[in-house]
């Protein structure tokens, strides 16, 4: 996968290496490249005096599930009372376009959150979204009218895992890709985008909670998953499998739940649980160790960014207070870290980091191996915060347990 990147200056240019999409997207989970980064907009190099302001706000239901926005849209996923809801609102002022919903019972077994944890992806005019206990949908985007709908749960005897349901849905080509951990053969399944039919499906892992990316790889397609064992590329067209490499964490109550980031031909995956984090070289047959270990950057569940040749990310688990660090990909080095930031997640704008703390702070900082030098902090969410954020037109759009906001950070 090969990324385009660009700066100017002071200011916050933003990353779009995706195709197909329009550069002022955030049509799915981690961004129109599914990497995190994003460009298309300059964006203040710092916060107003009188703080950052707040477009418009709303209460929302329960879920993880983060925003996805494309052509001035924007697609809640979330739990209302006893139903799963699809929400479309109008990115720039909140006001509900439309709003589609069906029945759910899930419950969690150790009383978290119990709505939605996958981010629904837009696509070709629909949207896709899978529920907390495996419902896949296919909306019109336009009218929120259901397309088709498959319960991988009765279909595919899909597990429900520690805490529910969780892969985003990768379309790749005609195929709607997801790591279900179902049996019988169906660890990782790809549905017909159209119609919802069953294209292939493949191993007999169990999911984990790290959603599937794409990437090219010596001039052919490829599709990453890390499931629950380890990391499956497999060929999107057949579901046919090229390798699986193996790593997981040696105790049960352990999840992968960091999506992989490719890097040219080399793979990054990391989990924590004392598993640890690897530097891989692609090759068909099976990946080549560059580089590993569990004091380096070992992601919980926030997957790290990727910038100018090191890695951005959180070491160490969400409860016992991870570390914000950046790691040279070239050997693992820690470049600094930053000890007693808490939880969160990131993205790359340009060449900036912003980073929305678990407390429901956004950070603005250089994304440099120097040190960590903020350069705007603004409180703009409760505190709880577990969604992916999204970054359209130059606004932010945050979600906490039960609020959303969009901020306006463009330059004035």
């Amino acid at each position: 996968m090969r990324l385009r990147r660009c700066s100017v200056a002071v200011l916050l240019p933003l990353l779009f290496a995706g195709a197909h999409v329009a550069a002022s997207d955030w049509p799915q989970f981690l961004g129109p490249s599914r990497d995190g980064t994003c460009d298309g907009a300059d964006l203040a190099a710092t916060f107003p005096p009188g703080g950052l302001k707040i477009l418009w706000q709303r209460d929302v239901g329960q879920g993880f599930s983060g925003p996805a926005v494309a052509d001035g849209k924007l697609i809640l996923f979330h739990r209302v009372s006893d139903k799963e809801t699809v929400e479309c609102l109008d990115a720039k002022t909140g006001n509900r376009v439309w709003l589609s919903d069906y029945p759910t019972r899930y419950q969690d077994d150790f009383g978290f959150d119990e709505g939605p944890r996958a981010t629904p992806t837009i696509a070709g005019g629909k949207i896709y979204t899978s529920g907390a206990e495996g419902m896949v949908n296919c909306w019109d985007f336009a009218t929120g009218e259901n397309i088709w709908r498959v319960d991988t749960k009765t279909q595919f005897t899909a597990a429900k895992g520690f805490f529910g349901m969780a892969c985003s849905p990768l379309v790749e080509g005609n195929a709607v890709i997801l790591n279900i951990g179902g049996g019988q053969g169906a660890g990782i399944v790809a549905l017909e985008k159209s119609i919802g039919k069953l294209l292939w499906k493949a191993t007999d892992e169990e999911a984990g909670y790290a959603s599937p990316v794409a990437a090219t790889f010596d001039g052919k397609r490829y599709v990453l998953v890390f499931n629950r064992e380890g990391l499956v590329a497999l060929e999107p067209a057949t579901g046919a499998v090229s390798f699986n490499f193996h790593w997981r964490s040696r105790s049960h109550a352990s999840v992968n739940a960091a999506t992989p980031i490719v890097i040219g031909d080399e793979i990054f995956v990391s989990a924590s649980y004392g598993t640890g984090a690897a530097m891989l070289k692609f090759k068909p047959a099976g990946p080549e160790k560059i580089w590993s270990g569990d004091n380096i950057l070992s992601n919980h569940y926030a997957t790290s960014v990727y910038h100018a040749g090191f890695l951005y990310g959180f070491d160490g688990r969400q409860e016992m207070g991870p570390k914000l660090r950046c790691v040279d990909v070239k050997d693992g080095t820690i470049k600094w870290s930053q000890d007693d930031f808490g939880a969160g997640t990131l993205m790359i704008a340009g060449d900036r980091l912003l980073v929305l703390s678990e407390k429901g702070e956004l950070v603005v900082a250089p994304a440099t191996p120097d040190g960590f030098q903020p350069t705007a902090r603004a409180q703009i969410l409760p505190f709880e915060v577990r969604a992916y954020p999204a970054l359209a037109d130059g606004l932010y759009y945050g979600r906490s347990k039960d609020k959303l906001v969009c901020v306006d950070l463009r330059k004035k």
